[in-house]
């Protein structure tokens, strides 16, 4: 697929050759053009990304003739039906905006209308050999094989711990930390966990505390096939084939599902940096972009108190391939006029130069996408040279990961039809499944029984066939 997707650029090397070429004609400084870009960021994020803008507007922009206003739209949910309602002519949308973040399922579906540009029509080979390789495959979505979705800031996943009540507890037991680099040493540190302080109320049976929970659960299944060296969603010249293997399932089930029953992993609030926040969970996997809502200080019944942490790879499973999620959207424009487009496309190259891509990378916890920003040496110079604000939280979860670039491959599925369907059932069909079952054994544990009594209903081969025959047949009938 990336050989034809070179294939292809090479041929439209000269018609943006000519693009690039010759802004004289597409942009004049005496008669700007006002472009519009509409995001879902918020809060510091959207003061980040405004500021930007502005930076270009009054920089690259007024020499060429490019004016950027920007827009938030709420949420991702919010942004995407405000997109469809002004594709669709809907009485009281907004006019249709020049360019708009999107996830590539999105990207995919609006694609299928024909309404997004050819970005390949603007960038050469050799611009686009300047991104790191998996940040601009994500954006091929086209049957054409031309670029449709820019990618201006991404994330994988780390692991954050309250490193203040962690060390407590391994100075009492004597726990490694090393135990959280794979899913398995997560396991058994969360049993020792829940053993260690259930029986700090000796007087109580069964109120052991979870260690460890997760946000996404779509990209446990994704990047956990994909550690087993299989993809779940193959595509192959537009068609997907769903290769959910039982076995590999049943590994993934093994080291969630029956973690989760047991009282190990738990998840409360909306997100596990909430749970970490309320003291219910000592560590969570989640998005570099999380790490500015990971809290200072848990509330406990005696009031706040004060927490440090510590950033550590995502794990992986035991034995499996260095593979860590990408995620993170990207930036489309819309299908207009050829100076419109030319417009879009050159800032959004200005955006994904490394001062501009990591300043805001170092407010919303996002990674630069040029090849020669994704080192901590690029990360400190910038940071040095604009004297960027950083937060210390942002900052450990970034240089965790450019330190650990060359130790793993940043992966994320090809988009295909069903994509978003097809992701909703991974990321609730066993998390609800296991939430479901807890209740019970915690009713159980109420009505006297001990846990290992609760638990065995649950933990039976019967339990997960019946649960994975649902599973697979949902898959498969989402992506049809």
């Amino acid at each position: 697929m990336r050989k034809k997707h070179i294939s292809m650029a090479l041929g439209i090397v000269l018609t943006a050759s000519f693009f690039s070429g010759c802004s004289g004609k597409l942009t004049d400084p005496r008669h700007p053009l006002s472009l519009t870009v509409w995001h879902y960021y918020n809060g510091s994020q959207q003061e980040a990304f405004q500021g930007l803008v502005e930076e270009f507007n009054n920089t690259v922009g007024k020499d060429m003739g490019i004016h950027v206003q920007c827009m938030s739209k709420g949420s991702v949910s919010e942004l995407e039906q405000a997109v469809q309602d002004s594709l669709e002519g809907k009485v009281g949308a907004d006019e249709v905006p020049d360019m708009f973040s999107a996830y590539a399922d999105t990207a995919y579906l609006i694609e299928q209308q024909g309404k997004l540009a050819n970005i390949s029509d603007y960038v050469t080979e050799k611009e686009l050999a300047e991104y790191v390789d998996s940040y601009i495959r994500e954006g091929y979505i086209a049957e054409d094989g031309g670029l449709r979705i820019f990618p201006v800031a991404k994330s994988t996943e780390v692991l954050m711990i309250n490193q203040t009540d962690w060390q407590t507890f391994a100075d009492e037991t004597g726990a490694s930390i090393d135990g959280f680099s794979t899913l398995e040493g997560i396991v058994d540190l969360a049993e020792e966990y829940y053993n260690w302080t259930d029986a700090l109320t000796p007087d109580i049976e069964g109120d052991g505390k979870a260690l460890y929970g997760r946000d996404s659960m779509a990209n446990y299944f994704v990047i956990g096939m994909r550690q087993q060296g299989t993809e779940i969603f193959q595509v192959e010249d537009g068609k997907v084939t769903v290769n959910d293997d039982k076995e590999k399932i049943r590994r993934l089930w093994d080291n969630y599902y029956v973690p989760y029953i047991k009282g190990y992993f738990a998840s409360y609030g909306s997100f596990r940096s909430d749970d970490v926040k309320t003291g219910d969970l000592l560590a969570y996997t989640g998005s570099t972009a999380s790490a500015m809502y990971f809290p200072e200080e848990i509330e406990t019944s005696g009031g706040s108190v004060p927490i440090t942490y510590s950033v550590m790879s995502a794990p992986i499973l035991e034995g499996g391939d260095s593979f860590a999620i990408q995620q993170g959207a990207g930036i489309v424009v819309t299908k207009s006029e050829k100076a419109r487009e030319y417009a879009s496309v050159e800032f959004l190259k200005w955006m994904t130069q490394a001062g501009p891509n990591i300043r805001f990378g170092c407010e919303a916890g996002y990674l630069p996408v040029k090849k020669d920003a994704v080192t901590r040496e690029k990360l400190d110079d910038v940071i040095q040279d604009n004297q960027v604000q950083v937060s210390d939280k942002i900052y450990a979860c970034l240089s965790n990961v450019l330190d650990n670039t060359e130790k793993m491959e940043l992966y994320a599925c090809q988009s295909f039809g069903g994509a978003s369907e097809a992701r909703k059932i991974l990321e609730y069909s066993l998390s609800d499944k296991a939430a479901e079952d807890r209740e019970q054994v915690l009713k159980a544990l109420e009505s006297g029984s001990s846990l290992e009594e609760a638990c065995q209903p649950f933990l039976t081969d019967d339990t997960f066939d019946v649960w994975y025959e649902t599973f697979d047949h949902r898959l498969k009938e989402a992506v049809q």
